[in-house]
């Protein structure tokens, strides 16, 4: 891999697959002008899907090294990163402890941090199409991968703040057994009363299987990165969704399948489709605000959402 070379300027990485794809490649500059970070950039920093374990230690050494590269945002490699690389940070949160995973790379007096953003983020976007009592109805919930948004948005949704309001049932499927054990692991004591069910799923017919047997009224979510790091979708496109369910595609960019199976059927099936632009919006703004030290309050982020409509790619 390439490393990026020294920052001259106050930096921010974004640590991906496919980085100047993203939509935030427009949105950042407009960002840090309306938020005051004078000078302040944003680069990519592309790596394989479940890259070579020093690539990630390089990665994660050269942001803390370099005095000018302040903290960076991961993606897809959350998991891998704090597997890789986690021993190199002086603190590590309660979530990335938890799950294993780190979301955000910061610094604060002169140590290395590391975040995981995702309990936050998603919970408000979800917070943002979920009616209010949904749960009532008996739908369940049925995510499609076993990575960081899966763990963060299962302990979302069965976190004891929400009392009644929570699915009876989440069910997550996953192509690897290994990732189903050690989502189970982490996942184990903290879902409450909700039943977990863990589904090894390798193609997309196993998880039609799953999608045939939902209730009305459930939350179908793919969290898998195909249709935005890969093309396709974790389902076939066979089975027809349950009627009047939430379907959530947690991707914005991309071949988006996923999210054309559920539109498709979103008339017949009284469907309500979410893409992943919201979560977009929180995921970022979560982490620019820890990198840059910033007490971002609602008014601003509801003018950071408005900077960013017409830059979605």
């Amino acid at each position: 891999m390439e490393l990026p070379e020294k920052a001259t300027s106050p930096t921010m990485y974004f640590v991906g697959v496919t980085t100047a794809k993203s939509s935030i490649m427009k949105v950042f500059p407009l960002w840090a002008e309306y938020l005051g970070l004078k000078d302040a950039v944003l680069k990519g920093i592309d790596l394989k899907i479940h890259d070579d374990r020093e690539n990630y230690r390089k990665t994660v050494g050269f942001i803390k090294n370099d005095p000018m590269s302040l903290g960076a945002l991961v993606t897809t490699h959350k998991l891998d990163i704090f597997d890789s690389a986690g021993d190199m940070f002086e603190y590590l949160d309660p979530f990335a402890e938890r799950f294993g995973e780190l979301s955000s790379i910061s610094k604060k007096d002169g140590r290395l941090q590391g975040h995981a953003k995702d309990f936050i983020s998603c919970g408000l976007a979800m917070e943002a199409f979920i009616p209010e009592g949904h749960w009532r109805q008996g739908g369940e919930v049925f995510i499609m991968g076993a990575g960081g948004s899966a763990l963060a948005i299962t302990t979302w949704l069965t976190s004891p703040e929400r009392g009644a309001d929570r699915p009876s049932v989440i069910t997550l499927s996953n192509r690897s057994p290994q990732r189903l054990e050690e989502a189970e692991h982490k996942l184990t004591g903290t879902t409450g009363e909700t039943v977990m069910k863990y589904v090894h799923c390798p193609l997309p017919e196993d998880n039609d299987w799953i999608l045939g047997a939902l209730p009305d009224h459930s939350l179908v979510i793919n969290a898998t990165g195909l249709g935005k790091d890969r093309p396709g979708s974790p389902l076939s496109g066979k089975e027809p969704f349950p009627a009047e369910s939430l379907v959530w595609e947690l991707n914005y960019r991309g071949d988006l399948l996923f999210m054309k199976q559920a539109l498709e059927q979103a008339d017949d099936r009284k469907l309500i489709v979410e893409d992943g632009w919201i979560y977009f919006i929180h995921g970022w703004t979560q982490v620019i605000a820890q990198v840059f030290h910033i007490d971002l309050s609602a008014e601003m982020l509801r003018n950071c959402s408005e900077l960013a409509k017409g830059c979605q790619i």
